[in-house]
């Protein structure tokens, strides 16, 4: 049997001079798929979480413009002042409340910002209530620097919604944070307001910290109030949230994401920040300025687009033999099950090889879903269309 080149890239190692946390971070399942799709030929990817959109003309003429006179230099350590006063003016609009730069850290993308809040926080002794199946940065970050994890299942058969009374009843003596992604990657779901609030406001009484990653908090599908964290707490003393462009505006790699909190929690962050990666991108914090401050209309046609193929994703899965789907409210995944007992993960391997198309199994995501597999309909109508074409008849010759 020939060894899996992605275990030998990631496996682990017994030479000495590694940290032996890094054996925490798992085999990414994500990478696992893409790679072995980068040796065949005709492969559909229903497995990029990343817009197929092009940057908006605006947010790109401000990147190429601060190239063009020189805004090549390092900012402050908390990010372009110019950019540190949008965000703030742009959330204390939106959600009426008073933000101001000093509540604000610039990062290099979402992911630094998770690292920070999570490294920073992350310790023996500290438990992290963690929805499963979640984004796969997460838990791994937590046990990394010590935390534990407790995982708090989902089911597609309930739309894979956070039960918020399950949620409070799991905080114990040694919890001190609660995960929140909403929308979900992998699974589209929107929490609703009652679903927030309850975790915030018992939290706060509690005394633990909520990490809210909102990065898809645009992309809702249907006709929603956005509930975040900023809008569901009277105060930002026990809250993180962490957000980016690179959903919102196609811009994932411009690399520009932002964490808001209390003024004494991002001063301490500025610290961590500083020896991470410094400051982000300048060019890219321009460009980012002038997405928020430019014309809105690019949006409401991406989330249009990606609703038609909501739409048309539930449908297809519904027609499909053997999974089980919902409805996603937001993002551009929805992460149905295959029977119970299934090893999505040998289905996801057999579909890429015998029909092309690349999905994730739902091992990439936690332990509570190992029969489940993530679409992202993050591609075009026709990809979407001609991969569930090949997948239909191929699923339909399946027992499971």
């Amino acid at each position: 049997m020939v060894a899996d080149p992605v275990e030998l890239e990631y496996s682990e190692t017994p030479e000495p001079m590694w940290n032996p946390a890094l054996r925490a971070l798992p085999i990414p399942g994500i990478r696992r798929m893409v790679n072995m799709a980068a040796e065949m030929d005709d492969v559909i990817h229903l497995s990029i979480g990343q817009p197929d959109f092009p940057v908006p003309d605006h947010v790109i003429e401000a990147h190429i413009d601060a190239l063009r006179y020189g805004q090549t230099g390092y900012t402050m350590d908390a990010g372009l002042p110019e950019l540190l006063e949008t965000i703030a003016e742009y959330y204390a609009d939106r959600y009426q409340r008073p933000i101001t730069p000093e509540n604000v850290l610039v990062t290099t993308g979402a992911t630094e910002a998770i690292y920070l809040a999570l490294a920073a926080t992350a310790a023996p002794g500290r438990q992290f209530l963690v929805p499963d199946p979640s984004f796969p940065l997460y838990a791994p970050l937590i046990r990394m620097n010590g935390g534990e994890v407790k995982a708090i299942p989902t089911r597609a058969e309930n739309g894979h919604q956070l039960d918020p009374q399950e949620v409070i009843d799991s905080i114990g003596m040694r919890t001190f944070g609660i995960i929140l992604n909403s929308p979900s990657n992998p699974t589209g779901t929107v929490y609703p307001r009652e679903t927030v609030e309850a975790i915030v406001q018992e939290a706060a009484y509690r005394g633990v910290y909520v990490y809210s990653d909102e990065v898809y908090d645009h992309l809702l599908l249907d006709d929603l109030q956005y509930a975040s964290v900023l809008n569901c707490t009277s105060d930002l003393d026990h809250v993180m949230m962490m957000s980016s462009f690179s959903k919102t505006y196609s811009m994932s790699g411009l690399r520009i994401g932002w964490i808001i909190s209390s003024q004494g929690a991002i001063k301490k962050l500025r610290r961590f920040h500083i020896f991470t990666t410094t400051v982000a991108n300048t060019p890219a914090q321009w460009a980012g300025v002038a997405a928020l401050r430019g014309e809105k209309s690019c949006l409401d046609s991406m989330v249009a687009e990606y609703r038609r193929r909501r739409d048309r994703v539930v449908q297809l899965v519904s027609d499909a033999p053997h999974l089980t789907g919902y409805w996603p409210q937001g993002a551009f995944y929805i992460f149905p099950s295959l029977p119970p007992n299934t090893d999505a993960t040998t289905v996801a391997i057999r579909m890429l090889q015998e029909t092309g198309v690349c999905v994730v199994p739902g091992d990439a995501f936690g332990d509570s879903c190992p029969n489940s597999l993530r679409i992202s309909f993050s591609a075009s109508m026709d990809d979407i269309e001609e991969a569930f074409e090949r997948v239909i008849p191929w699923l339909a010759k399946q027992r499971f």
